[in-house]
């Protein structure tokens, strides 16, 4: 307001000087004008001050930006060369097979030549006998022990891989720890305690998948013993009834005599 009335006094000198010449004039109108156009340069002028006002709070704002970079860093810049590996080995594809599928590969003839590169001796799926026959074995009947087998060669083929595996998890484990020391920025911090996380994830996946294998050599291993007593249970089952039968066969052909033995008399 004070702005206004200063701009109105300044103009209105200059009004009259001018209006001098003038015959006749309306002084009302003339002071109207006047104070109308010192109206028009107040707002002008508070607009303009409104704009500087912004100006500097922007430029604030972005020194203020410029600071918090300078402490915290641009996470956009920060660079991860062990994430590659740790993103190829989430990726990849488990070199390990579930229970079924290894049932589905179970063989009798893999059982009977099965030696556990060269542990065991191997069965043979055929015999001589002492009388010089020759006697194929059933390979259907040695198909449980094939899958235990097949079983024990997965977890020894998942426990190879996962070995590997380990030893280049804790080497970028080992790389990006030594990133972690020399990091500068908050960014730079966050971004790298997020792969130790991953790597570390990952590391436990592979221990995982070794249980897993392990997991189902001892359940097949389990399911052999069962049925194995379950087929003994069953044949002295058929042992038993086959006795009772027989009994009650030769009591039926030799009956005992109940009648006292006659002899003749000469």
């Amino acid at each position: 307001m004070k702005k206004l009335i200063s701009i109105a006094l300044i103009s209105l000198p200059l009004a009259f000087r001018a209006q001098a010449q003038w015959v006749v004039f309306d002084p009302t109108a003339q002071m109207q004008e006047i104070i109308d156009t010192a109206q028009q340069i107040a707002q002008f002028v508070t607009m303009v001050e409104n704009q500087v006002t912004q100006i500097e709070t922007l430029a604030n704002q972005l020194s203020e930006f410029k600071h918090y970079e300078d402490l915290f860093g641009n996470p956009a810049s920060v660079r991860l060369p062990t994430i590659s590996g740790l993103n190829t080995d989430l990726l990849r594809t488990e070199v390990g097979r579930n229970l079924d599928d290894l049932l589905a590969i179970a063989d009798g003839n893999y059982a009977l030549t099965y030696n556990g590169s060269g542990i065991f001796q191997t069965v043979g799926q055929t015999f001589e006998t002492p009388g010089g026959q020759t006697i194929t074995r059933p390979a259907e009947v040695y198909k449980p022990y094939a899958a235990v087998s097949r079983a024990a060669d997965n977890y020894s083929t998942v426990a190879k891989d996962a070995a590997t595996r380990r030893a280049a998890i804790k080497n970028r484990i080992a790389q990006t720890a030594a990133q972690l020391q020399s990091a500068t920025t908050d960014a730079e911090v966050q971004k790298l305690q997020g792969v130790l996380t991953g790597l570390s994830a990952d590391l436990n996946s592979t221990d995982a998948e070794v249980n897993q294998a392990l997991a189902s050599t001892l359940v097949q291993d389990i399911q052999n013993r069962n049925d194995e007593r379950k087929q003994q249970q069953a044949l002295a089952e058929r042992h038993n009834a086959e006795f009772h039968e027989a009994i009650g066969n030769c009591a039926a052909t030799f009956p005992l005599l109940t009648d006292p033995v006659v002899f003749p008399t000469p």
